[in-house]
């Protein structure tokens, strides 16, 4: 039997996820819609879904971690790094105030775009480009979220985070890494906790993995 919305909420508290803001965001944030046309019958399960150029779809339960370590009340600018096809970017369009996403595929940016605006979500600026230098012209945030892995946080997202923001990101070589939350002080990132260990792709750019 096809998952539904309900069966993900349901795989999501199992995962050990307690923010209810970003349990009802899963809830009312159809996933079915950011996913590929053959690909539907999967949208409620909780595991990745292949978006093509190798990438895949970050599995909800481990968005859902990594969205909650971020703690937003509703009111903060935040910078993801990696829109996929929107999905996550959605999320976090309901639970923080207004979201800049990069992301480095024009076609997979231009297919976010039109998902988002199909839901009506209106508080995203989609960018293209190299997620690795982050956005500086709309900076600072109040909280950063990484969507692929390298081995430290690139120096321009822990400088466009503003004291006392918090940031998110997979640290590691691509493939096995360990979700580490960090928290910009008065003298810079520090690390405050290891939220999850997970598989993701390589962060390419600039200040990431050579392309």
């Amino acid at each position: 039997m096809t998952a539904r919305p309900e069966d993900l909420v349901r795989a999501v508290r199992a995962a050990g996820i307690r923010d209810e803001r970003v349990i009802e965001a899963l809830r009312t944030t159809p996933r079915a819609a950011f996913v590929p046309a053959d690909q539907v019958g999967r949208a409620y399960d909780d595991v990745p879904i292949p978006i093509g150029h190798g990438q895949v779809t970050t599995q909800p339960s481990l968005s859902a971690r990594m969205i909650e370590g971020l703690r937003l009340d509703g009111r903060e600018h935040v910078l993801e790094i990696g829109t996929g096809l929107g999905f996550q970017t959605a999320l976090l369009a309901r639970l923080a105030g207004d979201v800049v996403s990069v992301e480095y595929r024009p076609d997979l940016a231009r297919r976010a775009r039109r998902n988002l605006a199909r839901l009506g979500v209106t508080n995203v600026e989609p960018r293209v480009g190299d997620g690795s230098g982050g956005v500086p012209e709309l900076a600072p945030y109040d909280a950063v979220i990484v969507s692929a892995a390298y081995p430290e946080v690139p120096a321009p997202l822990a400088e466009q985070l503003r004291p006392g923001g918090r940031l998110v990101q997979p640290i590691g070589p691509g493939g096995r890494e360990d979700v580490v939350l960090f928290e910009r002080t008065a003298t810079g990132l520090e690390r405050r906790s290891t939220l999850i260990p997970a598989c993701f792709v390589r962060l390419h750019g600039r200040y990431g993995f050579p392309h």
